[in-house]
């Protein structure tokens, strides 16, 4: 259930919900260690207390000192020692009567601890009965009797024991601690010790402004954090996808991938990458949608030139005509199947194209293997020569490329202009440097060129400017050339002769 909620946030609202979680979690820890501090801070001061307080009833029990006035004045003057560090000691006898404080006597100051606040307890007199009030805090609207505490201390399970309470005002944090004082199984009186314990408020108050700056801190932290990752990277985010959904929606709707492009991070190398395979896409997409229309339109007329020709050949007797129309069928189905076979040919090479590799090859190497195949076949058949002019025998010619491609190339290319040229003519295909160190492919023969003015033309699919042998070729042979030439990063050029007849195909691969 929890994560199936996590799952449903955006990553802005997840980010903020696991804050507030830990947030809680570390303040909930906060509260229980500020809720221990004060109670072990007040323990540390107890034991000093019950410390003090049994040193005192031993000496007082040892000296057989009586819970008089005068006997404990004199005790009090004697022993000042023992109260160090002390704010104030009271000592009553069992009756709950006030029989000695420091504060009321005559003493040296240096007798005592030296104190910056003075504790303020009512002065004990004949006229307040010796009772002892406590402010309980600033407003006075309760005060708290060191009697009533006594009476209530020697009512309590834990008479005999220490007891400690604290008494805080604006100023001042009293802990007290009384003891019951017991001779022979009998109690003869009470101890009470208090001192100004400011040092345990301003350890806790220093704890909580450490704590409150630092919560504060980390809220600011957070919220800046926040803005930032919902202004650099989850608003960039949300666009990408709102551009891919545009894209599949086919929608005209604007998004400011440009911006994101312009980005110099990853996120700008994202909507580089995402934006380059969508246009791929799309171009394939296109490429695929005209091939398909081409495809269709070229196949319609030879299928239509076969309904007609089965026509007239189911309704003619006459041999030679039929004979005549027989040959319009073979050539038909002849032609639609070099259609399939080269379309099929461009699909298969485009999926390997996407699996398929470069790497360093010698371009030399390939035109070479590629011309001695041609020249065992043509040179017997057609008395057709394919000579290769390097220009240079001991220089190496690497492009990056696919090696069985670049021989597809180079095989269309001759198989092209062997198309064109008559028997016993000769082919020439040069392989060279220019000044900017490039490699160049030519391939020059002595057929009857190109007809076209704009020779750009030439490499559209099904095209050829074969009008005398229509139907003999597929018109895709020099658009797959182009193909593979652009996947090399290469250019191709094409033009006439100028010095004599015949064409003069050039490509310019760049350099390694």
């Amino acid at each position: 259930m929890f994560s199936d909620f996590l799952k449903s946030l955006s990553i802005l609202k997840k980010f903020l919900f696991i804050n507030l979680i830990v947030f809680l979690v570390i303040g909930s820890l906060t509260l229980i260690y500020i809720g221990n501090v004060k109670p072990n801070l007040i323990k540390n001061k107890k034991s000093k207390h019950i410390q003090i307080i049994d040193n005192t009833i031993e000496h007082i029990l040892r000296l057989n000192i009586k819970f008089e006035e005068e006997d404990i004045r004199r005790f009090l003057f004697s022993t000042r020692f023992l109260f160090q560090n002390l704010d104030r000691v009271i000592l009553f006898d069992n009756q709950y009567n006030l029989v000695g404080d420091t504060d009321t006597l005559d003493l040296d100051p240096r007798s005592f601890s030296n104190r910056l606040d003075i504790v303020q307890l009512e002065i004990l007199n004949e006229e307040t009965s010796k009772k002892i009030t406590e402010k309980k805090n600033i407003n006075k609207e309760k005060t708290v009797s060191i009697k009533d505490i006594l009476t209530n201390y020697s009512w309590s399970k834990d008479y005999g024991k220490p007891f400690t309470f604290s008494q805080e005002g604006y100023d001042k944090f009293l802990l007290t601690t009384v003891k019951n004082v017991t001779v022979d199984g009998k109690n003869i009186g009470y101890l009470a010790i208090s001192e100004n314990a400011n040092d345990i408020r301003a350890a806790i108050n220093e704890r909580k402004t450490f704590i409150l700056r630092t919560a504060i801190f980390v809220g600011i932290v957070i919220f800046v954090f926040s803005f930032v990752l919902n202004r650099y990277f989850l608003k960039p985010i949300k666009n990408l996808v709102t551009y891919t959904k545009i894209i599949k929606e086919k929608s005209k709707k604007k998004t400011n991938i440009k911006e994101l492009k312009s980005r110099n991070d990853e996120l700008g190398t994202l909507s580089n990458s995402l934006d380059d395979m969508t246009n791929e896409l799309q171009k394939r997409i296109f490429h695929a949608e005209n091939f398909s229309t081409d495809l269709v339109h070229e196949i319609r007329n030879p299928l239509t030139s076969l309904k007609s020709a089965s026509e007239i050949l189911h309704e003619t007797e006459d041999y030679e005509q039929r004979t005549k129309l027989i040959d319009i069928l073979n050539h038909d189905v002849q032609r639609i199947e070099r259609l399939i076979t080269d379309y099929s040919q461009i699909l298969k090479d485009e999926v390997a194209l996407s699996k398929e590799k470069m790497k360093k090859i010698d371009l030399k190497v390939i035109v070479k293997s590629v011309v001695d195949d041609f020249n065992n076949i043509y040179e017997t058949k057609r008395s057709i020569q394919i000579i290769l002019n390097d220009l240079n025998s001991q220089e190496e010619y690497f492009i990056n490329g696919i090696e069985n491609r670049i021989e597809q190339i180079i095989a269309n290319l001759l198989d092209n202009s062997i198309s064109f040229s008559e028997n016993n003519k000769k082919i020439l295909v040069e392989v060279s440097k220019n000044e900017s160190e490039k490699i160049i492919l030519k391939v020059i023969d002595e057929g009857k060129g190109f007809k076209e003015t704009n020779t750009k033309k030439i490499y559209d699919r099904f095209y050829s400017n074969r009008p005398d042998n229509f139907g003999e070729h597929s018109g895709l042979g020099l658009n797959i050339v182009k193909n593979l030439v652009d996947l090399h990063g290469a250019t191709i050029y094409a033009s006439n002769n100028i010095t004599k007849k015949g064409a003069n195909v050039k490509i310019v691969f760049p350099k390694v």
